[in-house]
């Protein structure tokens, strides 16, 4: 099919009515919606002009401009004080309330906060505090660098000291640390349901 100059001013009389594409295509006949698109931006037509023309809007005449006198310019205004807030007492005042409606495992405590009260020793079989503490004295007291993967990494002491150490002895398969930690570190679930009761 080609465009014959019928055929093109038959397009541009229907596209400028405001008919679509397709009802362009389908009076034309031989000639899809794609194709009368295509011949409409060819003919710059896409903007949906008046019937036969593809006309350009005229540029607006810019009104002209007058000088007016520059004024004097005003002195710039001072800044208002910022107010300096003080830093809070963490001893007395926390800087933000610790959420309570999440279980104490899964807060987010803000640095600088105390902690929640966490399972104290007493909420531990006394067996396995014994096992522990005679472990403990049999130790080999690794530092962190000596740590590998086959031994018990419970830390015993305080991080800030040179008395810190890790266990040492040999990790329990599938586990971080030895037989008597992993009884302290990882409790049945009867035991943490009964704790929190």
């Amino acid at each position: 099919m080609s465009w014959t100059d019928d055929r093109v001013e038959t397009l541009k009389k229907m596209w400028g009515e405001g008919q679509s594409a397709s009802q362009i295509a389908k009076e034309l006949g031989g000639v899809t919606r794609n194709a009368v698109i295509g011949k409409v931006h060819r003919l710059g037509l896409s903007n949906r002009t008046t019937a036969g023309a593809a006309a350009k809007p005229e540029p607006q005449a810019k009104p002209a401009v007058t000088a007016e006198p520059k004024a004097k310019p005003e002195p710039a205004a001072e800044p208002e004080p910022v107010a300096v807030r003080e830093k809070p007492d963490l001893k007395t005042e926390p800087a933000i309330a610790p959420q309570t409606s999440l279980p104490a495992r899964r807060q987010i405590i803000p640095a600088g906060q105390p902690l929640p009260p966490q399972p104290s020793a007493n909420e531990i079989s006394p067996e396995a505090l014994a096992k522990v503490n005679e472990i403990e004295k049999n130790a080999k007291k690794l530092s962190l660098m000596e740590l590998t993967e086959r031994t018990c990494k419970w830390p015993v002491g305080d991080p800030a000291t040179e008395d810190f150490w890790f266990c040492g002895l040999p990790v329990q398969q599938g586990k971080p640390y030895c037989e008597a930690h992993v009884g302290v570190a990882f409790q049945p679930m009867s035991a943490r349901r009964d704790r929190r009761r």
